[in-house]
């Protein structure tokens, strides 16, 4: 050989190693730099809460007399208010504690003194002055920005009188609430210290031309047999009312009817009879927070019960403390529960039953505090008067193992279940971010589309490789590579708007032909078996079988779709999908598995035919021809040797259909409907990681909760083919181990 031609060659061969391990070296590279990423944008889901002390000073002005009742904070953390027993608020600049202005309010009788304060919603208080009076108060916070100063942000700052109550004709009571709803309502309640409860409830009376004269109706509520009230509270609008005794009991009306408050429920909250301590609604006025002497937190609401109708509930155990709650409150701004007792202030999610921040006592007792409408900051102040301003870092409260996996009882829920419900209609939601049903629905639609493809595809390689003519799998090989080459996104829009309402409107036909295909098939060959004895029949057998096969399916089918509406009427009164309804339970969805396993099915069955016949192809000739000489029939042949032989291959493309199809997301994202259940029923659909990534990841924020889980279940998803991949790999070498003798 030429010196110089092989020294050409061997340089060649050095330059194209180097070329295929840096290639190499860069795909492997990429794929864990892909991984790294969208693992990163995650991980912050799973990162503990965190709080920084901001401003730390003491209040000026603040005299023994003028007792502290309400603390508050506007959203950017810069100006809070205190409020004392003159019915003064004092602002003051949060970083640095410098007082700012006063502003005064009074009652309606113009008392100037007031006995108690209660702070609901999102910076309402409700003010019980001396004389018995009550007046809901509202700070309001808003952004100024001056055009002579460059526009320089400023926040000012309002006080605006939401409603007012006269006192009561008798008496003051010793425990007062009041609410006024946005459309005006107004309701009071009154716990004298001879233990009457009485409410007052004043609305317009509705008119065919509006709003008609005001109504007021008075009503003593009913206690019945259980202890002293030692705390109670109402939701936002007034139409609910909670009280809770010194037995443990708690009690529930309905206040929607101003002529009659009815007493829902009495609900034995504990067992030991432990004194309920504090009451209050979570945020969205739908679950009741309640805290009780013995340190306990938990959150209840209002169950569909079969033999009692709607019953208070126990659904969520948060973290407690080891004395007495004192107080309860809800975030304004999630399902966050804030509680205080004389180890301080715990901070905990209701849905995630997670524990995100804690404030201790330290050298000063803390007293009071108050919570930022964002829910991104907390002002305390301490018995000596001493303020502190925290930033808090709580990103994703209502994120955990249990919310992502495990069964969750969110509110209106009649028991725990796995949810996926990423948004609703008002502020107040419980996100339901549960991956369970997604992974679920993945793992669904790929099993059904596996059913359907893999049959086809594997037989339909071992006919064009072993029994078809060399001129038939020349044109058969191609055609069905060439379905590879369909895009995906075609075969989801035929999915679902030309498949889903043939098979709706033939669904009888199609179970038929279910029946018929198979029996035409079994039949066709028992006759077979003897017409196969004329000479020239028997020359079909040699690579055209499909003449005779396909006449028989296509009569099968013609003949289901004869009879399909026929046997429809006799047998299930004319509406099939009514009567799976009626007898079975099972909902008929049109977007289902059945159309996923028609549609994606069709995408896969190239792949695993493609891999599968050329591994049964490349079986060598030899180990054919000493089988069929030693008296194997082909079938024979192809079942106990040709098959092992190239199982390696045929499993490897199994599992790379199998990938194929679990990754999949335009087909599943047009037909399947998107609905996450889980539900193994073929009649209905699914929502898979992938479509589910397709459709949330436009419309979520970033960096915020639904954003990051997204990234969550695409780490899922690489996992899964991860694991796919390595298993059919493992798998693939120990058969390869295996059968590498022939």
């Amino acid at each position: 050989m030429n010196p110089a031609f092989f020294k050409k060659v061997k340089r060649n061969d050095r330059i194209a190693k180097w070329i295929i391990t840096v290639g190499g070296m860069a795909i492997i590279f990429s794929v864990v730099f892909i991984l790294i990423l969208i693992a990163k944008v995650s991980l912050p889901l799973f990162l503990a809460p965190d709080k920084d002390l901001r401003a730390e000073f003491q209040l000026e002005h603040k005299t023994a007399e003028d007792k502290i009742l309400a603390l508050g904070v506007d959203e950017y953390l810069e100006t809070g208010y205190r409020l004392d027993q003159t019915g003064t608020f004092r602002f003051f600049n949060v970083h640095y504690g410098s007082p700012l202005d006063t502003l005064e309010v009074s009652s309606e009788t113009g008392s100037r003194r007031l006995v108690t304060a209660r702070t609901y919603g999102r910076l309402n208080h409700m003010l019980v002055w001396d004389d018995g009076s009550v007046t809901i108060e509202h700070v309001k916070f808003y952004p100024f920005f001056d055009e002579k100063n460059d526009n320089v942000r400023s926040i000012r700052h309002r006080i605006e009188r939401l409603a007012s109550f006269a006192a009561p004709d008798y008496g003051l009571p010793v425990e007062t609430m009041a609410r006024v709803s946005d459309d005006g309502r107004q309701v009071r309640i009154d716990l004298f210290r001879s233990g009457e409860f009485q409410v007052t409830i004043a609305e317009e009376e509705e008119s065919l031309f509006g709003a008609g004269d005001r109504i007021e109706e008075m009503h003593q509520l009913e206690l019945g047999a259980v202890g002293d009230v030692t705390a109670m509270t109402m939701s936002t609008d007034g139409l609910k009312l909670y009280a809770g005794t010194s037995t443990g009991e708690i009690l529930r009306w309905d206040l929607s009817d101003i002529e009659a408050p009815l007493l829902k429920e009495t609900t034995r909250a504990f067992t030991d009879q432990r004194e309920i301590t504090a009451l209050n609604m979570v945020f969205g006025d739908i679950s009741l927070i309640v805290g009780d002497e013995q340190g306990g937190v938990s959150t209840w609401f209002p169950v569909r019960d079969a033999d009692f109708g709607w019953k208070l509930t126990r659904i969520h155990e948060l973290q407690g403390h080891t004395q007495a709650v004192q107080d309860v409150s809800p975030s304004p701004h999630d399902k966050s529960v804030i509680s205080f007792a004389a180890d301080g202030i715990k901070i905990s999610h209701m849905t995630s039953e997670r524990f995100l921040v804690g404030f201790d006592h330290g050298a000063e007792r803390i007293v009071d505090f108050a919570q930022s409408t964002r829910g991104n900051g907390v002002i305390t102040l301490s018995d000596h008067g001493t303020v502190q301003s925290w930033k808090l870092d709580i990103p994703h409260p209502e994120i955990s193992l249990k919310t992502l996996f495990g069964k969750v009882w969110y509110e209106s829920y009649p028991e725990p279940t796995w949810a996926w419900q990423s948004s609703a209609g008002t502020d107040d939601y419980e996100p339901k971010l549960s991956l369970t049903p997604l992974i679920f629905g993945t793992l669904k639609g790929t099993f059904y589309a596996m059913l359907f493809a893999l049959p086809l595809a594997i037989f339909g390689a071992i006919y064009t490789s072993q029994f078809a003519r060399p001129k038939f799998k020349a044109i058969i090989k191609p055609a069905v590579e060439v379905m590879a080459a369909i895009p995906t996104v075609i075969i989801g829009f035929l999915a679902a708007l030309w498949l889903a309402p043939l098979i709706e409107r033939s669904l009888g036909s199609m179970f038929l032909s279910l029946i018929l295909i198979p029996a035409a098939l079994m039949l066709s060959i028992l006759l077979w078996q003897g017409a196969r004895k004329v000479t020239p029949l028997k020359q079909v057998e040699r690579g055209y079988e499909f003449l005779v096969i396909t006449p028989v399916i296509v009569m099968a089918v013609a003949i289901a779709a004869v009879l399909g509406p026929g046997l429809e009427n006799w047998l299930f009164g004319g509406d099939l999908k009514q009567w799976l309804f009626n007898e079975t339970g099972t909902r008929y969805d049109p977007r289902n598995c059945i159309i996923i396993a028609f549609a994606m099915g069709f995408a896969v069955i190239p792949i695993i035919f493609t891999i599968a016949e050329d591994s049964l192809s490349n079986v060598p000739q030899s180990i054919k021809a000493a089988s069929l000489a030693l008296g194997a029939s082909r079938w024979q042949t192809v079942w106990r040797v040709i098959l092992p032989s190239a199982s390696p291959g045929i499993f490897a493309g199994t599992m790379i259909g199998f990938g194929r199809a679990v990754g999949e997301t335009m087909i599943v994202l047009m037909a399947t409907g998107n609905t996450a259940i889980m539900d193994l029923s073929i009649f209905n659909g699914m929502r898979p990681l992938s479509a589910n990534i397709a459709v949330e990841i436009p419309e979520a924020p970033v960096d915020g909760s639904l954003y990051r889980t997204l990234f969550l279940t695409a780490v899922i998803l690489f996992v899964m083919t991860f694991i796919v991949n390595t298993v059919a790999e493992i798998v693939r070498q120990r058969l390869r181990a295996k059968y590498g003798r022939f």
